[in-house]
């Protein structure tokens, strides 16, 4: 009998202990906002030339209550139908290579300036309606995402030099 007057006391200690310990732990305070973007360029509805060497004008700024962990730039095509569930081509057309781009950049700061041309549009890619998605994580996983809708078009501007002269005769 004395054992167990002596198991019961030893197990309310061990609970009234446990319970004081759990009651005096302060739970972190839990970040639910999500980061901010201001996506200034490309625009909605922007126009981008195939093939422009210099690369997509990229600005936008981001900004958190703790911290910018990073971003996300995906682009792709809309050829669809505005469906981000397919990436469908249109049926029939070979030569479709649509664009796509999607690259991570880390970030590490409470409020940061993006500029940057890093998006290459090559010579062959497809013209047409695409889709460009921003997303921002900050430090505790809250997400937040820009889309806009842009055109990737031919460059058909008379800027193109040619090396010859048309006046000349030909052997």
């Amino acid at each position: 009998m004395k054992r167990t007057i002596f198991a019961s006391i030893t197990l309310l200690s061990c609970l009234a202990l446990a319970t004081t310990f759990t009651s005096c732990q302060k739970e972190e305070p839990t970040d639910t906002t999500k980061p901010v973007i201001e996506l200034l360029a490309p625009e909605e509805h922007g126009m981008l030339l195939i093939g422009d060497e210099e690369g997509v004008h990229f600005e936008m700024k981001l900004s958190d209550n703790d911290l910018v962990k990073s971003y996300k730039i995906d682009i792709h095509n809309n050829f669809d139908g505005h469906s981000h569930h397919t990436q469908a081509l249109r049926l029939g057309d070979e030569k479709t290579k649509p664009f796509t781009f999607n690259k991570e950049y880390s970030v590490n700061q409470r409020n940061a300036t993006i500029h940057h041309h890093d998006i290459k549009i090559p010579a062959d890619a497809t013209p047409g309606e695409y889709h460009l998605l921003v997303y921002c994580v900050d430090r505790s996983g809250n997400e937040s995402m820009v889309a806009r809708t842009i055109t990737l078009l031919q460059d058909t501007s008379s800027d193109h030099h040619h090396d010859h002269d048309h006046d000349h005769d030909h052997e």
